[in-house]
């Protein structure tokens, strides 16, 4: 773990690649994960743990498969929203958004359950942020 702060903003601008988390530090047994997200991600289910979402930048949109139908919950700038575990869900986001992630370490970003993987999404547990 790193002993020094790290500044989001530099740590964004030190990758390009988009919905490949980098994990910027850890929280006991959680990782903090900052990712650049645009276009859609797959279906997915975290079977055993929620998914908490902070939008850096941009817009993020959660798609949610719920007992009662389908919604979509959108977050701007700022908003946090944790998607209970179980729950089928799939984010999209426009050009220039970034999010934060704050997971158990380990968690699959295509969860344990998911669609077909599309090639822009980085089917991972996270990289290591490079300073």
């Amino acid at each position: 773990m790193n002993s020094e702060p790290i500044a989001l903003k530099h740590a964004l601008a030190s990758f390009d690649d988009l919905w490949s988390p980098r994990i910027v530090t850890r929280v006991n047994d959680y990782e903090v994960r900052i990712a650049k997200v645009e276009g859609e991600h797959v279906w997915h289910v975290h079977d055993h743990t929620d998914e908490f979402f902070l939008v850096l930048d941009g817009e993020l949109r959660i798609a949610l498969r719920e007992p009662t139908g389908e919604r979509t919950v959108v977050l701007e700038r700022g908003a946090v929203f944790t998607v209970p575990r179980g729950t089928y869900h799939r984010p999209a986001a426009s050009s220039g958004s970034s999010i934060l992630m704050f997971e158990p370490t380990g968690t699959p970003t295509v969860g344990d359950r998911h669609d077909d993987i599309p090639a822009h999404v980085d089917a991972t547990t996270g990289h290591e942020l490079r300073h």
